[in-house]
Order: structure tokens, then sequence, then C-alpha cells
């Protein structure tokens, strides 16, 4: 300690004298900077002594020479000092032993004092450790909770916030931290809420985008366990001995249980590919959503937004594509975006409390389906394809069959299904329509040639035709029918199947179902088959060969009728005998079509004889006959024979009442020609002439053209003109006269003014060839008596007239 007291001395010294004057030497300066480190007590010190060593040789020893002398001027400087300062401390030794006695007083007192100090401290830590403890939790809660934020779990979140303001709050409310706390938490929960809100709109935009896949999903699934039942139904059915038919021809039941094993193989792997709405969907927001509002206690805004916006989506997915009516597709798109979204709320009605509810769910459908029906029934009255409306039909049933596994009623969606069947069964009549007049365009209405058995089997597979005297004759032969009945029945068959289409999965029993097959099959044969034919046979190209043939083929499709409600009951197992059943009404149908082509023949045929009648070329002042008929006429006989030959395979009543309407129109031609007021005389002659032409007529009909006359009766069509004839052929006036108004006149057809109108023309005072210049030249008397007799036919006349 002396030692290093001086060196801080002799430093001190040095500074103010002797080694002042050593520090005017240069080679010295080192020796004095070295000491100056060595008293600085800044150690280590090797690196200083080192660099005295090593700076010249025997350099130490003159370090050691400056070195003790620094050590004696510090000895006297010490010295000195002592010297100065020893009685003052004599004196203060003194001074302490007179206070020891005090201090030991003052000790004590010292010692209560820091105890009592401690004690407060210790308090003082425990209550500081105390908040801490209180501070700490909260603390953690709330970085808990900034966390919770950080991760996006608010729900998490918000329970924190309630522990925060519950529990932890109160016990630390009087920090200023913790009021910052207190105000930052409504804002947390803003956050959360618009957060939330957000998290809800990219929901309903998902599910929005989503609602065709979910729809499709739903709808396969509905689609794949109706056809597993179905199938399952099938089978069950052969497993008790019921058999299927098509076309009247047994399928084999073990063909149709590996049909329907491979069918329920199909639809079990379908099934396990189909995804669920929650594969599709992450519905986690809006339960999510639904959890932070509840723990805001804003339920209510929370569901005035969800069903506000869901309706909003309800009316955009209710409005359908202006051609949606084209194609299938844009049907199938519309249901399957309806059924996504009530998909999407019956899930979320049964995941979720109070967000919908069963009224407000049954409130939107029956919207909507008010919405469907109206669109549905709007656009179905585009689609002129029955093929389009069948595909729609079978789109509804599965469209209503799912939603109606989900809970919704569908009743009316049904009920719709019937006026899109009748529509549907209003395109099917217009296609046969038209498949109908395809079979008559291509028809050449002549009995069916069959040349062998194979060929005969074909018609017979075809139509049921049964005649024993036909299966009797040798090939080749002939059907009476032309080729347009088979294609007929096959097509009328074809219609009952087309129409039995619609019918499936209508959930309809089976009476229901045999119901409006025949009353579709009615329609068929009274409208469109009837109108078809009715129009066959007014066309122009079609001659009286046509429709004969025509009434012999709507015979035999009236006959075929019976089959038709055998095939018909075949199908649907319902017997004919069952009450309320509706019967085909064929028989009215092909009766008129028959009754038509009838008429029409009687027309026809008039117009045949008005053709011929009109190249009648009479010279009506000829004073002789030709001696022979005119050949217009025998042209027409001639024409009437081969005409009444075809007749024979009408049925009796049609040729007799055929051939008797022929001869009464040629009589009424022949009259009229002879009536004709153009015509204004006639010679004997050709009176003469005429008589020739109607004897052929006589003749003709006393040939009994047709079969069946009894005695005179067909040539009593010829009666007017031939007592006519006779009249004027004879000039048997006064028994005519006489007689006039007898039943038993001879002349009782011969009518006053008819008789007058040709006495008339044959009076004429013409220079040409008048018969009555020869009267008066050799006869005066017999031209009085014309006269008279003219006047007398003219008072029959006259008292006619008055009489009417």
């Amino acid at each position: 300690m002396c030692c290093v007291g001086g060196v801080g001395s002799c430093s001190d010294t040095g500074k103010s004298g002797a080694c002042g004057t050593m520090l005017e030497e240069e080679t010295d300066q080192t020796y004095e900077n070295v000491l100056a480190e060595i008293q600085s007590f800044e150690l280590p010190i090797e690196a200083t002594l080192r660099s005295v060593y090593d700076d010249q040789p025997n350099a130490h020893k003159k370090f050691m020479e400056k070195l003790d002398a620094c050590i004696r001027n510090h000895d006297k400087e010490i010295e000195k000092m002592c010297n100065f300062h020893h009685q003052g401390f004599v004196d203060a030794i003194t001074e302490l032993l007179k206070v020891r006695t005090d201090a030991e007083k003052l000790k004590v007192i010292v010692h209560t004092e820091d105890i009592i100090r401690c004690r407060i401290q210790q308090r003082n830590i425990t209550t500081v450790v105390e908040k801490l403890q209180l501070c700490l939790p909260v603390l953690e809660m709330y970085s808990k909770l900034k966390e919770q934020m950080s991760a996006k779990r608010y729900y998490s979140a918000l329970k924190t916030m309630e522990q925060l303001e519950n529990v932890y709050f109160p016990w630390v409310s009087q920090y200023r931290f913790c009021q910052l706390m207190i105000e930052n938490l409504p804002k947390l929960r803003e956050d959360i809420k618009e957060i939330s809100m957000s998290d809800l709109k990219d929901f309903l935009e998902s599910i929005r985008k989503h609602s065709d896949k979910i729809g499709e999903t739903a709808m396969k699934q509905a689609q794949h366990q109706k056809t597993f039942s179905v199938s399952l139904q099938k089978q069950n059915k052969m497993k008790f001995g019921k058999n299927m038919y098509i076309n009247h021809d047994r399928i084999p039941e073990e063909r149709n249980e590996t049909v329907l094993k491979h069918s329920l193989e199909e639809e079990d792997e379908n099934e396990e590919e189909v995804l669920t709405v929650q594969d599709l969907v992450d519905f986690s927001p809006v339960y999510r959503c639904l959890h932070i509002y509840s723990v805001l206690g804003d339920e209510e805004t929370f569901e005035n937004y969800y069903r506000k916006q869901r309706k909003k989506q309800a009316r955009l997915v209710l409005q359908p594509q202006s051609n949606m009516h084209e194609t299938v597709d844009g049907y199938r798109r519309y249901f399957t975006q309806i059924v996504g979204f009530f998909v999407v709320e019956d899930h979320i009605l049964h995941v979720t409390q109070g967000l919908v509810t069963r009224a407000y769910t049954d409130e939107l459908w029956n919207m909507a389906l008010s919405k469907i029906i109206a669109v549905l029934r709007a656009h179905s009255s585009y689609c002129t394809d029955p093929d389009l409306v069948l595909e729609l039909k079978n789109l509804i049933v599965i469209f209503a069959d799912t939603l109606q596994g989900y809970g919704f009623p569908v009743n009316r969606l049904f009920d719709l299904l019937f006026e899109i069947r009748d529509q549907y069964n209003e395109t099917l009549l217009k296609k046969w329509a038209g498949v109908f007049r395809d079979i008559f365009e291509e028809d050449n209405y002549s009995p069916i040639p069959i040349v062998n058995e194979e060929e005969y089997k074909i018609v017979i597979s075809k139509f049921p035709f049964q005649d024993p005297d036909l299966e009797k004759q040798s090939f080749p032969k002939k059907f009476p029918m032309s080729q347009s009945v088979p294609h007929i029945y096959i097509q009328v068959k074809e219609f009952i199947y087309a129409s039995l289409k619609f019918s499936e999965s209508l959930h309809r029993s089976s009476t229901e179902i045999d119901d409006m097959l025949r009353k579709s099959t009615n329609l068929l044969l009274t409208r469109t088959l009837s109108s078809c034919l009715l129009n066959l046979i007014r066309k122009p190209h079609i001659g009286l060969t046509e429709l004969v043939q025509i009434i012999i083929n709507t015979t035999h499709l009236e006959q075929a009728c019976k089959y038709l409600e055998d095939f018909i009951t075949n199908i649907t197992n319902i017997s004919q005998e069952t009450v309320h059943t509706t019967r085909l009404y064929g028989l009215s149908t092909f009766k008129d079509a028959r009754h038509a082509a009838e008429g029409e023949i009687y027309t026809k045929l008039n117009q045949k004889i008005d053709e011929f009648v009109q190249l009648a070329d009479y010279d009506w002042t000829m004073s002789e006959p030709d001696g022979r008929a005119s050949g217009y006429l025998m042209d027409l006989i001639n024409f009437l024979r081969s005409i009444f030959q075809v007749f024979t395979h009408l049925p009796g009543k049609v040729a007799q009442t055929a051939c008797m309407s022929a001869c009464q129109h040629l009589s009424t031609s022949l009259m009229q020609m002879l009536l004709d007021s153009e015509l204004k005389q006639i010679s004997m002659g050709a009176v003469q002439q005429f008589n020739l032409d109607v004897i052929q007529c006589e003749l003709f009909a006393s040939s009994e053209p047709v079969p069946g006359f009894q005695g005179d009766t067909l040539q009593l069509a010829f009666i007017d003109l031939r007592q006519l004839l006779d009249l004027f052929m004879v000039w048997d006036w006064s028994t005519y006269l006489a007689d006039y108004g007898q039943p038993a006149s001879k002349y009782l057809r011969v009518n006053p003014n008819t008789a007058l109108t040709l006495l008339e023309k044959m009076k004429d005072t013409s220079k040409k060839n008048n018969i009555f210049a020869q009267f008066r030249k050799n006869d005066r008397d017999k031209q009085k008596l014309i006269e008279t007799v003219v006047k007398q036919l003219r008072s029959l006349v006259n008292g006619m007239s008055q009489h009417t």
C-alpha cells in the first residue's frame, strides 16, 4: 500500500518540481512516460516494461536508476505528509474514543430503522408482486387475443374478449393499460364483424357459382336411387313369375336377370363416384359467421342479411334464359341451379339453428314453385319436338323426386306434368300426322302381292289379318288391303309406346295410365288419322280405284282396333272388362272415313260422267237418226262397266249405291241436256237419236253391272227420260192429258213443265227442218191440236205454280 501511495505521490511531485527537469531531456522522456503508465494502475504492464527492455541494450539499468530516484522522492513526500498530519491524527483518535459509547447506542437505533425500512420494502414488493400477478394473466390473455386475431380464429377471439371483460379487466380496471385495452375491444369486434361479413359474402358467391354442380350431383343421386329401386322392383316381379312383353314378345327371364344384375352393378359404381354437397362447398364460413354474430348478440342482422341475399339469388336462379326451350341442356341448367339452391338451404336448415327455418324455406319454395310452373308452362309451349318434350318431362320428374327427397312438396309439379302431357300428345299427333301423310303418299293403293310363305308371314307379323279362304289359296296371292294398312297399324302401336313413355314415373296407377293411353290413342284415331284420311280422300289425284282401295283399307283397320285394345291391355295389365275403361273409337273413325270415301266416289264418278257427257255432239236439227247410239255414250258405258268391276271388292251396298248414283246422275245429265235453255230447237230426228242413247243406258242398267239389285230397280233411274221420250215418240198427248194426276198414268213421271219446254223447242217456226211446216201443209187440224196441247200444258203449269 505504501509503495502504491508513494508512486502516486511521486507522480504529483514530478509534475511540479524535480521531475520537470527530467522532462527537458529528450532521452529521458520515454522513461517518464513509462513511469507515468506504471503509476496509472493500468494492468497488465508487461507491454510497457517490454518496451523499455526492447529499446536499447542496457536500457533497463538507466530505467532502474530512474525508478529508484522516483521511489526516493515519494518516500520523502510521505514522510513530510505524515509529519504534517500527525497531531491531527492524534486528535482524531481521541475524539473517536470519546464517541465510541454514543456510536454503540446509535448503532442499535440504526439497526431498528433498517429493519423497519426492510419490512416496508418487503411489503411493497409483495404488493407489487400481487399486482403483477393480477396483470400478467390479463397481458397473457390479451397477447392470446392478438394471436387469435392474427390466426383468424375470430370466434375464439370473441370468447377471449368475453373472458377479458368479465373476468380479468375488473381486477386491473384502475390501470391505464387496461383502459387502453378496453377501448380497443369494440374496434376489434367491429373488425371481426366486417371480416365475418366479408367471409359470408364470399360464401354466398361460392354457393352461387357451385349451384349447378350441387344440383347436378343431387339429381344424379336421386336418379340413381330411383333406378336402383325400379331395378329391384323388376327383379322382384320376375321372382314372382310376372312376364314382361315388348311387341307381344316375351323377354327371357335369364336375360332379364342378367341385364338387371349388370344395371345394379353399374348403379353401385356410380353411387360411389357421386359427391355430396359437403364435398363441393365449404360451409365452415357460414357456421363461423353465425357463431360470431351469436357471440356479438347480432344474430338478427346476420339472419336478415343472409335471407335477403339468398332471396336475391333465388330470383336470379329462377330467371330462365330466353332460348331455354330450344335444347334440353337449357332446361337441365335451369333445374340444376334451382336444385342446388334449395339443397344448400336444406343443408343450412338442418346444420344451423335459427339462420333459416322451415317456415322460411317453405315460403321461399312456394314462391319459387309458382315461378317455376309459370316458366315451364310458357317455355314448354314453344316445344314442337316430342322427343324434347319427353326429355323435359324426365327432367321434371327427376327434379321433383330430388326436391321431394329433401322434404319440399312437389304435387303441383306433377299436376303441371299433366298439362305438359297434353302438349306432348299434341306434338306426337303432329309428328304422326306427318308419318301418316308419308305412308299415304308412298302407298300404291293396290292389294299386297304375296309370292311365297315367307312374305305372307312377314305381313301377318305386322298386321293381325285372318282370312281362312286366303290361307287356303295357293301362291301367288294377294292380301285385300294395300301396303299402308300394316304400316298404319305399326305406327299406331309406336304412338302408344311413345305415349306410354310420358306416362311412366308420374306416380299414377295402372288404371290411370291405361286411361291416358286409350284417350291419347283415341285422339290419334279420331283426329289425326281421320283428318289424314279425309285429306287424302279429297286430294284431286286420288281416283276411283284409289278410293275403292281406301274403303277396303279402312275396313281392315277398323277390324284391327280390337287388337290395339288387347295391345294396350298387355302393356298396362288392365282388363277391358274393368269398370270405366275407355274404349277405342276406331269404329266411328274408320266408318266416317269410309263414308267420306264413298261420298267422294259418288262425286268423282259423277264428275267422270260429266266429262263424258260434255263430249256429246248432237245435231239437234237432224231429220233422221244415225241408227246407232252416240260414241261418247258407248265409251261412258264401257267405262262404267270397268269401274263397277273394281267395285266388286267393296261392300255390296256401297257398290250398289255408287251404281244407282251413277245411273241417276247420267239420267239427270241427259234430261238437262234436252232442257238446256241455250238449246232453242230440237227436231224429231234428234229426239229419235237421243232415244237410241237412252235405250243403251237402259240396256246397261238391265245388264246388272253390280249384283244385288232386285228386278228393274236400276232401270228406274231412267224412267223419267223413258216416259218423256215415249210421249214425244208416240205423240200420245191425249192419253197424257187425260190421265194426268192419276196414280196409274202411263206418263206419271212426265212433268208438265218439262213436256211444255221440250214441245216449245219442237214447234219453233224456223225455216230449217221445222216439223210444223209439214203439219201446216199436210194437216192443219193437227197444228191446231198442238196449240191446244201447249195451252193445256201451260194451264197445268200455271195451276201447279198457284197450288205451290
